[in-house]
């Protein structure tokens, strides 16, 4: 039996009051990051940071939240879960103590044993071989790299020294540069230095206020060097595949890299596949910081952060996508349409299956009972998550309406509801220091009407979410069966806060009768060592948008980005290798592959 999902993950993400000392302001967003993902008695477990618990599912499409006890330090980023044994070992980050590992036999009743911790870390991962030796993986900085040592498995304390593992290299490896697109290399030693008596002079007390570790890490923060965060291992016939996040969260180029060795603790080299995980197109971007997982029948997945990160940089969702080794044990991750609704079979799975459904929603015209001064309703069609419509009110009256242009065989609609700045009291006490916050403890409720119509009078109910008591600001709701529709219309809209209702995209898949475009022409060449350069030629109104392929291999098109213009930047090379390229376009009624081309 097939059931599909949609990313963002259908999952509630909670509300974050962020104190910004800097900025002497409280920024308020929804946030879920840094998933570890594992399966644990024949339920799916997704452990996220910032979410006060957990979320469970039996099919990898229905998850649940549920909280886990306050002694576990909720408040600490990238929450780590491994099974050991009976056990489930949970842990998370903190420069400020030593951090403590938590395990029970029972995820959802507990009891939460305590195991202390002796020393403090970043970005936890815990590893256990097969022969029953544990190790231990963390790192979180752009001064400092990937760290890696055994544990002893009854105290879990070191039993070895700890090795350096993986250090940046943004100058050879494109994918690892910082900013929007790839678009920086770091700041000189003196650039450096400059911007951080800038910075420190805006922070109460100045530079004398700054403990000597956080001074190290403010400066990394200013260098434009990328972070290397994030590790995750897996072990696949007899190698070592150490995952790592770069690039920068708040950036459409977060990703994961893959390093491989003959031994836990390396050395570790480049996988020819890199980056493993890379989503830099689409409605939502983002694929880093991330957990790799086997299912119950044998299919593997990557879970990862994606980005929103409009009302603070850390307004993040989470995604999913199919993943695999191949025949030569290369590493990769399909991100193609990664935003598009994915089929979940009961069996084993094409990780490369294309979308059985098309995005209808593209383009569209849409109207609206109200909207604020520059966000109008055309911003549900435009596949930008960080766009959105907002209504001029909180009341119900206010509704929005998108045109399809025509009746289509709609399949599935995703409602994305979006977050404009909130201005209102902190629910509770804010808690920490490096990245003081609340996190909203009352379950907040989003509730909606969604109707459609073929002739936009006569209008039928498609989803009553009018008393719901779920907050679901992703909400995926699919029609396998299709109906015919041309109009859609969002009403009787309430959101956390009496906010203004925001939606960011209403969208549409489904199947078009019609012809596929043509395939399309275009060019490509190296514009530096770590750029690709993409000039697809005009083209015939058909095409709705395009997929970019690359890959070290002409079987190996493993990378991917979408786009809905002709000239595309890919800032993800990797200085000295060559790359065969392949530019597919797609339009409602399908997908039409490319030519082949080879660019050394």
């Amino acid at each position: 039996m097939k059931k599909y999902f949609c990313n963002p993950l259908n999952i509630n993400y909670r509300y974050q009051f962020n104190a910004d000392q800097r900025k002497n302001k409280i920024s308020v967003c929804r946030e879920a990051a840094d998933p570890s993902m594992i399966e644990f008695k024949g339920r799916y477990y997704i452990f996220a940071s910032m979410t006060l618990g957990y979320f469970v599912s039996d099919d990898l499409v229905n998850w649940t939240n549920k909280r886990l006890p306050k002694e576990l330090p909720l408040y600490d980023y990238a929450p780590d879960v491994r099974v050991l044994g009976e056990y489930v070992y949970f842990c998370a980050s903190s420069h400020d103590y030593n951090c403590d590992r938590f395990r029970t036999k029972d995820i959802e009743n507990g009891p939460y044993e305590k195991v202390e911790g002796t020393f403090d870390y970043w970005d936890p991962n815990l590893f256990v071989d097969d022969d029953g030796r544990i190790y231990f993986y963390w790192g979180c900085s752009n001064m400092t790299p990937i760290w890696g040592c055994e544990l002893d498995p009854k105290t879990m304390n070191p039993k070895s020294e700890a090795v350096e593992l993986i250090f940046g290299h943004p100058e050879k490896y494109g994918f690892e540069r910082v900013g929007e697109n790839n678009s920086k290399l770091p700041k000189s030693e003196t650039e450096i230095e400059a911007a951080f008596e800038y910075y420190v002079k805006s922070l109460p007390g100045g530079i004398e206020a700054v403990p000597e570790k956080y001074r190290i890490m403010i400066k990394g923060m200013l260098s434009d060097k990328p972070y290397i965060e994030g590790a995750w291992m897996d072990k696949h016939d007899g190698k070592y595949y150490l995952q790592y996040a770069f690039g920068g969260t708040q950036y459409n180029t977060y990703g994961d890299g893959v390093y491989i060795s003959n031994s836990p603790l390396g050395p570790f080299e480049p996988a020819l596949n890199n980056p493993y995980s890379y989503k830099p197109g689409g409605f939502i971007p983002g694929a880093g910081h991330g957990s790799t997982m086997e299912d119950k029948n044998g299919n593997l997945w990557h879970t990862a952060t994606m980005r929103i990160s409009k009302n603070h940089d850390f307004e993040r969702r989470v995604g999913l996508w199919p993943a695999g080794f191949d025949a030569n044990g290369e590493l990769f991750c399909n991100q193609s349409y990664g935003d598009w609704p994915i089929a979940v079979n009961d069996g084993k799975m094409d990780p490369f299956a294309k979308p059985e459904w098309m995005l209808l929603s593209y383009g569209k015209n849409a109207i609206a009972s109200s909207s604020t001064e520059g966000k109008g309703p055309e911003n549900i069609a435009d596949e930008n998550v960080q766009t959105w419509w907002q209504a001029a009110t909180n009341t119900s009256e206010e509704w929005i309406m998108l045109d399809l242009g025509k009746n289509y065989d709609v399949r599935a609609i995703q409602i994305n509801f979006a977050d404009d700045e909130i201005n209102i009291p902190v629910p509770g006490e804010i808690r920490g220091t490096t990245q003081a916050r609340y996190i909203e403890e009352a379950n907040t409720v989003t509730k909606y009407l969604l109707e459609g119509s073929v002739d936009g009078d006569t209008y039928f109910v498609i989803e009553d979410k009018r008393e719901a008591d779920t907050d679901l600001s992703h909400d995926f709701l699919v029609r396998e069966e299709g109906i015919k529709v041309r109009y859609l219309r969002l009403s009787n809209m309430v959101v956390p806060y009496e906010q203004r209702p925001c939606v960011s995209g209403i969208r549409v898949f489904g199947l078009d009768c019609g012809r596929k475009c043509q395939a399309v022409e275009y060019h490509a060449k190296r514009s530096s060592a770590i750029d690709l350069q993409i000039e697809i030629d005009e083209t015939t109104d058909d095409v709705v948008g395009y997929n970019i392929l690359w890959g070290h291999g002409k079987d190996k098109l493993y990378h991917s980005m979408m786009s809905f213009e002709r000239n595309v930047r890919i800032g993800a090379l990797v200085e000295g290798q060559s790359y065969y390229v392949r530019v597919d376009a797609f339009n409602e009624s399908g997908i039409t592959e490319g030519r082949l081309t080879f660019v050394e």
